[in-house]
């Protein structure tokens, strides 16, 4: 398992580094600089270039560019606010969208296992049937619709809620924002959980084991739920990233000062720094959370682990 672990942890690494790279070959061809200013001359274009190591070959910038970003210095930004830190600017807004990412995971989860669960147990029922137009509900339907009704409901109807993120009351003006995000999380979760553990369910293994005697908890948590979560678990990796990076219209909606503002700010003013630090925070997590998600694999199910232990790697 050690040396599977270290065999992931290699890729992700090499993984890493040509993404940054192809970023960084894509904003080199873009039009446009991140100095975009008229009134500068040539003369004074080719100083500014000079000062941030811009008039060098394009594959020495990467090289120290790559240098400066391994040791955590993502540069400085040049346009939305010269000469600060990007590191500093990630900080500030990388673990508000993380924070309200993660409870709309809990919140997501939780809810969807609920919801799948007891749509497979009450199989062809009204609950199922109930269970199952909520879920072709969330999928359908953008989770801006939601955060808009909830607005309209919590905050201009009942006048208990606040619209606009508020750093002083980070909870209670995350609530909105979180269940909106977490509404298709729900959804995913509930029909592959429905689907998935219906299928265990009337699986031949089952009934064997329903024939020795084994109550109906031990055949739901200990057998069907723990193959139902293998599945699971593969939908719910990209939606954990998606979730904990923020969603770029929820956020503008709700006013969070989170990490999919700041990406779409630095694309409007071609601010590299900004852009290459955003892209590589997402690449990052994604490839932390597929490592976490085999992982989990191994946990759920202790054959996968033996595997993955043995020869075959």
């Amino acid at each position: 398992m050690i040396k599977y672990i270290m065999k992931r942890l290699a890729i992700a690494v090499i993984t890493l580094i040509v993404i940054v790279f192809i970023l960084y070959l894509m904003l080199q061809l873009m039009p446009g600089t991140p100095f975009n200013d008229e009134k500068l001359t040539e003369a004074q274009m080719a100083i500014v270039k000079a000062k941030y190591g811009l008039d060098k070959p394009f594959l020495i910038q990467f090289f120290n560019y790559l240098k400066l970003m391994l040791q955590g210095d993502f540069g400085v930004s040049y346009s939305i606010q010269k000469n600060m830190p990007v590191s500093q600017m990630l900080d500030a807004r990388l673990w508000i969208s993380i924070r309200i990412g993660l409870q709309a995971v809990v919140v997501g989860v939780v809810l969807g296992l609920i919801l799948g669960i007891t749509a497979a147990l009450k199989k062809n029922t009204w609950i199922d049937t109930f269970s199952s137009l909520l879920a072709v509900i969330g999928v359908s339907i953008p989770s801006f619709v939601f955060a808009l009704f909830f607005i309209l409901l919590f905050a201009k109807k009942l006048n208990i809620l606040p619209v606009l993120y508020n750093v002083h009351q980070p909870f209670i003006s995350s609530i909105m924002p979180t269940i909106a995000l977490s509404v298709f999380t729900i959804a995913n979760i509930a029909r592959f959980t429905r689907s998935e553990m219906s299928e265990v369910l009337g699986s031949e293994y089952m009934q064997l084991a329903q024939s020795k005697g084994l109550s109906r908890e031990i055949l739901i948590f200990r057998h069907a739920l723990r193959n139902t979560l293998i599945q699971v678990v593969t939908v719910l990796a990209p939606l954990v990233v998606g979730l904990m990076t923020g969603s770029l219209v929820i956020e503008k909606m709700f006013s969070i000062p989170g990490i999919g503002q700041l990406l779409t700010m630095g694309i409007q003013v071609n601010d590299y720094n900004v852009i290459m630090a955003c892209a590589f925070v997402y690449s990052l997590m994604y490839i932390v959370v597929m490592l976490v998600v085999d992982l989990l694999y191994g946990v759920i199910d202790p054959r996968i682990r033996l595997v993955k232990g043995g020869t075959n790697e």
